[in-house]
């Protein structure tokens, strides 16, 4: 273990006392120093009185939960590596944790070889500093060079897909890329949106300039425009100096602001004028400053319905919107699942320095079965923990996460109770389990998204939810 001179220390935040002190004693053999709380607010308290190198925090928690406890630790400017731990779970919070800044996650009951390879791994891993000026929200690459860093990651992260659909988006970046005009990405989280903008970007006349990419879900109303503008020293409570903007970052460069749908309608305002105009003025300042950035956006949402109801501008989407590229869901392109299961193993094998030679027939079946609503980042993470759980040479069953490996078990229950059963009542309830399941995983989990879909109001499908026990 590659680790500091100095023993690491871990805040663990959970309200589940036997737990806490489980793992304070497991990390306490392994060599770090945990410090333990069973609230979120105590541990907010704790990380403002200590210095950590990880935190691990539960997801649900009495007051404030771990999803929130993240995005105060956004707004507040902490970094501390966070690691979400879940009793249930849900890839639909594992996702939306991951988007919010945090390092990885797991699943009760956790694996201590799972936890202590993951925590060995984060705590390692060079994180991502603050630079004077420079807010750490955006990560910078400058593509000058195919011996870069952060050209190396590109090829090694990503293999081209085989299927109808992402051949069709290959072409795209192969067309757009070489010139000037802002494209706007579309697709579910976890689809690849920022690897496509990098694409396009290695393949303009900018590839020698900076790659700015900003995750707009992450921008607090109050600090969005300072991020993106920049802003003058005293023009707001903590802007204790001057800050350069991302649009000045990538000055001459291109700038990818992914989930662009979440900006609010004020800082829409500013970005449009920032793109009709090329300039930009800083919070709290009197000038404009010229600025040559290549915009490029994504999102998972449906920005047409969103100036439908009032929250999107029309006309920014139209300048964003000069080129349309579609990512399909990993559910619409099967045919790819094996292939970025094989490409996602050997990268585990690298990373884990394992030797796993393959997949078992049936689990390989359950992954190309499997709906993933994460799409490929979740298909990745997947593997990776299988890769980990592996002792023999192949890939078994038991290795893959329960959402998975169980949730078959139950549906081939259903499919039996609906063809063999005469009991009415159980046939309808059958029934509405299997579509309210079928709804949810076509709206990624999204429960409002779900009761439209369903024509139900929320209220109703939060019980039939809890009455059907959906609630992972």
């Amino acid at each position: 273990m590659n680790m500091k001179d100095t023993k690491p220390k871990i805040l663990v935040v959970d309200d589940d006392t036997t737990f806490l002190l489980m793992l304070k004693s497991f990390l306490e053999k392994k060599g770090f120093i945990p410090h333990t709380e069973s609230t979120a607010e105590k541990g907010l308290q704790a990380i403002e009185e200590n210095t950590f190198d990880l935190i691990l925090s539960d997801y649900r928690m009495p007051g404030i939960d771990g999803i929130e406890m993240l995005k105060i630790l956004k707004e507040k400017g902490i970094t501390t590596p966070l690691i979400l731990i879940t009793s249930y779970g849900d890839i639909k919070l594992a996702v939306n944790a991951m988007k919010l800044g945090a390092s990885d996650y797991l699943t009760k009951p956790v694996n201590p070889e799972e936890l202590l390879a993951l925590v060995t791994s984060v705590i390692e891993t060079p994180q991502e500093k603050s630079v004077p000026q420079v807010s750490a929200l955006a990560k910078k690459s400058n593509t000058n060079s195919d011996n870069t860093p952060q050209s190396h990651a590109s090829k090694a992260d990503f293999v081209k897909g085989v299927s109808p659909q992402t051949k069709n988006v290959n072409q795209y970046i192969d067309l757009v890329g070489p010139t000037n005009m802002s494209v706007l990405i579309q697709g579910e989280s976890g689809t690849g949106k920022e690897y496509v903008a990098r694409q396009i970007h290695n393949l303009s006349k900018r590839r020698d300039k900076a790659f700015v990419a900003i995750d707009c879900g992450s921008l607090s109303k109050e600090l969005a425009a300072s991020e993106l503008f920049g802003h003058i020293k005293g023009s707001f409570t903590g802007a204790s100096v001057d800050r350069v903007g991302q649009f000045e970052v990538a000055n001459g460069g291109t700038l990818f602001l992914d989930e662009i749908g979440n900006l609010s309608y004020e800082i829409q305002v500013k970005l449009l004028r920032a793109i009709q105009e090329k300039v930009i003025r800083r919070v709290g300042g009197r000038d404009d400053i010229p600025i040559d950035v290549r915009l490029l956006a994504a999102t998972n949402e449906n920005l047409q319905r969103a100036i439908g109801d009032g929250e999107f501008r029309e006309d920014l989407f139209h300048r964003i919107n000069e080129f349309k590229i579609e990512i399909a869901p990993l559910r619409a392109r099967t045919e790819e699942v094996k292939q970025f299961a094989n490409h996602f193993l050997n990268q585990a094998n690298e990373e884990l320095e394992k030797n796993v030679e393959g997949f078992q027939e049936e689990t390989m079946n359950l992954l190309m079965e499997y709906g993933w609503p994460g799409n490929l980042r979740e298909l990745k993470n997947v593997i990776k923990r299988s890769v980990l759980l592996t002792q023999g040479s192949l890939v078994e069953k038991n290795a893959l996460p329960s959402e998975i490996s169980s949730r078959y078990t139950q549906q081939a229950e259903d499919i039996r109770s609906i063809q063999d059963s005469t009991d009415l009542k159980q046939l309808e309830s059958a029934l509405e389990r299997q579509k309210i399941m079928e709804a949810l995983e076509k709206v990624r989990f999204n429960k409002t998204k779900a009761a439209k879909l369903l024509n139900i109001d929320r209220k109703t499908l939060y019980n039939k939810i809890k009455t059907y026990g959906l609630e992972v």
